[in-house]
């Protein structure tokens, strides 16, 4: 049997999703941790084969869990669940001692798919994600640019971006201008919503 860790905030779709595995033969579910931030000292618990986890949103926090678990726990694999990825995610997903990545949107059997490919030492990347990946423009903003458009989308203010990145008031101006430029928006707020919708910060 192939043990499985869920991690999944919301209690209709972690039912689901365990509804799902629990249908396959050869998986079984074990109890998840009811935050995200139990899932290693859960996965202690356990001792899953895998353990799968709903991003959600949380894009860094489970890439941080993910190499956390490759650290404390080497013999678990970690395969997470994304509403999308774009080439610069999975090159860090792998990084960071992810097995494999799921589309949120895929058909209901490949999770049961990537969880006895990643189980069995493989690495599984949705074929979905990866030809949505694959045909992704190219990111056209600088590493700097990434950095301003990072903290503004935060809220932190002009001169405050400033001050934190060592840099003058009219140079973040832009930096801005021209993200705004390459994105095609209308305006700072656009320019964010873009630039994550792309995958490019």
């Amino acid at each position: 049997m192939i043990r499985v860790l869920l991690v999944e905030d919301a209690d209709l779709v972690r039912g689901a999703l365990a509804a799902l595995l629990t249908r396959e033969k050869d998986i079984e579910v074990v109890p998840g941790p009811a935050e995200h931030r139990h899932t290693v000292s859960q996965a202690l618990t356990y001792r899953p084969d895998v353990v799968v986890i709903d991003v959600d949103g949380g894009e860094e926090g489970a890439l941080g869990t993910s190499l956390e678990l490759a650290s404390r726990l080497p013999e678990c694999r970690t395969l997470l669940v994304v509403g999308s990825a774009s080439p610069d995610y999975l090159r860090r997903a792998l990084e960071r001692q992810v097995a494999g990545v799921v589309g949120r949107n895929s058909p209901c059997d490949i999770l049961p798919q990537g969880v006895r490919q990643v189980a069995a030492g493989e690495r599984f990347i949705d074929p979905r994600l990866a030809l949505l990946a694959l045909s992704a423009s190219e990111n056209p903003l600088t590493e700097r640019e990434r950095e301003v458009l990072r903290l503004a989308a935060e809220g932190t203010p002009t001169r405050e971006i400033a001050d934190r990145l060592s840099l003058c008031v009219g140079t973040v101006r832009n930096h801005l201008n021209a993200v705004s430029r390459k994105t095609g928006a209308r305006n700072r707020i656009d320019a964010i919503r873009i630039a994550r919708e792309s995958g490019w910060m």
